[in-house]
């Protein structure tokens, strides 16, 4: 397994990766030992160009772990342009069924490669922040950096 942090903008971030693929993103950077790749230095330089509002969408290999279910629903957050959002609900009828509002909110939330993988997209109906692995601040601050959250509105992806 390969390592690197990235101090960003919203705090230090653990970069995981393997042979091929990013496999984690993690919020607390804190390890003792690094052990970059030629990949996790691409993901960094990915990163800070999002941060730095010069890329509005990542092109790095992705193996995340989970269930099916879990990777389709992260297949449907890579559907979800910059600067748009959309609500569980709305996420749960893309999967095909009303139904699984609450297994796709948990798999959201599961999801190991936040940013890139932009679970922070996925917002209450109500316009609400309704969580983030990373804390809810963060996430307020990502919806802010992609123009989705300027005030108190929100731009809801249709």
């Amino acid at each position: 397994m390969y390592q690197e942090v990235y101090k960003s903008p919203i705090g230090d971030l653990l970069i995981s990766s393997d042979a091929d693929s990013i496999i984690s993103i993690e919020f607390d950077g804190s390890i003792d030992s690094h052990n970059p790749s030629a990949l996790t230095s691409e993901c960094i330089s990915q990163l800070k160009e999002y941060f730095s509002d010069e890329r509005n969408s990542f092109d790095l290999p992705l193996n995340p772990e989970g269930t099916e279910f879990q990777k389709s629903v992260w297949n449907q957050l890579l559907e979800i342009p910059f600067g748009k959002s959309i609500s569980y609900s709305k996420l749960a009828v893309s999967l095909g069924d009303i139904k699984t509002i609450r297994a796709a909110g948990t798999a959201n939330g599961k999801n190991k490669i936040p940013i890139i993988i932009p679970c922070h997209r996925v917002i209450g109906k109500d316009g609400s922040m309704v969580g983030f692995s990373g804390g809810v601040w963060r996430k307020e601050w990502l919806l802010k950096h992609e123009g989705i959250l300027q005030g108190e509105q929100m731009k809801i992806f249709g």
